[in-house]
């Protein structure tokens, strides 16, 4: 089941384009440094490596692709721990496959890619230890959380959920160990740099999480919260979460798992945390979920035949929304069918306070960067050669500016826009800027001159980025080092 996982996800995986956040990825990981404004350091420091040898879509997305497999992998070492056999750990792995959330997370390298594996196999490790297993097992939970850490923040949620709910057992037991004091150890030890790195340059991550609740991200009652965990799992689906939800509720050797996960909803509803956070704990339910449906249907083969069907009937009708297997042409059309279908509103599932276009976000941002950083470097070229010496492009966002340096690699980008920010001015006076989407400070009088060069145009982008004017502007009045300050932009 893992291998077939990789093998699907490296066909369907590298398809449209490279997405926004991955361009970004890639160059802050050409930038090696134990942390970033915006995330810890592994996915960058991944992203990079794949384009060692140039830009490949393919490479980069068979990154994601292996640790889709290796979820599958670990729920099916959970189904065998909870007691499961053959048939829950099929129904398990598909179900982990097709989750809408879960796939996405497998199909583009992401901060949360790293937990698709590392949350589940944190969970074997700490059930076998429950049942009796070898102590040592906390140094193994320790590295994953360490390791977690590096990778995205909210595995601390998790973590922290994980002894709450063991806490509330009589297992709380396993916690009185020199080994679970051994595990934090190592975690804290593995995590440190990134700390170090946060700690060094003001907790940016504090800031930017601040700002995107103040207007960038869409804040959701508990509610609806708790409604989107269902849509962004698959609706049918669900229904096997939900049973193992219960299933691990009413089994007093794995309770812990389900208090837990009851903790992580409600400490991510309380953060006003994004719905996808903690979709990295759903592999740990759809185990529980398929090994209760197999003790239920002992003697009912037709039964798991239907739920098996049932189950890759109902992912495939939405795998189109996080795989990109469809054309642009044939998606618009089958997205306004299904949404319809199911009388559900698109903005149901949506994260940020964005006008949308033809496209979801996730597929409209993996469109126009190779344009868009053609379109720029010919202005660049046409510059004189006095010009070019001293100018730069200047980009509203680390999108933009990440597919600039990545397509076309002579043009200087500078952004204000999170890790763009701490890169700094570099030493560019700014008389000569290309601002791409900008008007030149016009309200401001930043420049003595100011010229409309060309403008970019591209089907399914996201409109913001559509129509965007990229003007040249010459002649500064502050000197750009003085002016840096105020170009923070952590969102």
């Amino acid at each position: 089941m893992a291998l077939a996982t990789f093998l699907v996800h490296v066909a369907g995986n590298p398809h449209y384009g490279f997405f926004r956040d991955e361009l970004y990825f890639i160059i802050c990981g050409r930038h090696p440094a134990w942390g970033y404004v915006d995330q810890p350091p592994i996915a960058p420091l991944l992203a990079a490596a794949t384009q060692v040898f140039g830009p490949s879509l393919l490479l980069e997305r068979a990154i994601p692709a292996l640790f889709a497999a290796g979820a599958v992998y670990a729920t099916c070492l959970l189904v065998a721990e909870f007691g499961g056999a053959a048939f829950a750990q099929i129904l398990a792995s598909l179900a982990v496959f097709f989750a809408p959330v879960l796939m996405n997370f497998g199909m583009k390298i992401s901060t949360d890619t790293i937990g698709l594996l590392l949350w589940p196999l944190a969970a074997l490790y700490l059930v076998r230890i429950v049942k009796g297993g070898d102590e040592k097992w906390w140094l193994g939970v320790g590295a994953i959380v360490g390791l977690g850490l590096e990778s995205k923040y909210s595995i601390l949620y998790f973590a922290l959920a994980l002894i709450a709910a063991v806490l509330c057992t009589p297992d709380r037991r396993v916690l009185w160990s020199k080994w679970f004091a051994a595990g934090i150890i190592l975690a804290v030890l593995i995590s440190l740099p990134n700390f170090v790195w946060q700690a060094t340059h003001g907790f940016p991550i504090v800031e930017l999480l601040r700002n995107g609740q103040n207007g960038k991200n869409i804040v959701v009652g508990p509610a609806e919260f708790v409604t989107q965990q269902f849509l962004i799992t698959n609706v049918f689906l669900s229904i096997i979460w939900l049973l193992g939800l219960a299933y691990l509720l009413m089994t007093p050797s794995i309770r812990f798992l389900g208090i837990a996960y009851l903790i992580l909803i409600a400490a991510m509803i309380a953060s006003h945390a994004k719905h996808y956070y903690p979709a990295d704990i759903y592999p740990i339910l759809f185990a529980a979920g398929a090994v209760w449906i197999e003790k239920m249907t002992t003697k009912r083969t037709w039964v798991r035949a239907f739920v098996v069907a049932a189950s890759v009937v109902a992912g495939l009708v939405f795998a189109p929304f996080a795989m990109p297997i469809l054309t642009e042409s044939e998606f618009v059309p089958y997205s306004n069918a299904v949404f319809s279908a199911l009388h559900v509103n698109k903005a149901s599932v949506a994260t940020e306070n964005q006008k949308f276009g033809a496209l979801p976000q996730d597929w409209a941002d993996m469109h126009g960067w190779p344009e868009l950083a053609q379109k720029v470097a010919s202005v660049y070229d046409g510059l004189p050669a006095a010009d070019r010496l001293q100018a730069f492009a200047f980009t509203q966002n680390y999108g933009e500016a990440a597919a600039i340096q990545f397509f076309a690699p002579r043009v200087p980008v500078l952004s204000g826009h999170n890790q763009y920010w701490v890169w700094g001015a570099r030493g560019f006076s700014g008389n000569v800027v290309l601002d791409v989407g900008g008007d030149c400070g016009a309200s401001a009088h930043l420049f003595r001159s100011s010229v409309h060069a060309a403008t970019f145009s591209a089907p399914y982008v996201m409109p913001y980025e559509d129509n965007l004017p990229i003007m040249i502007c010459r002649g500064i009045k502050v000197p750009l080092a003085t002016l840096w300050p105020t170009l923070k932009h952590y969102e």
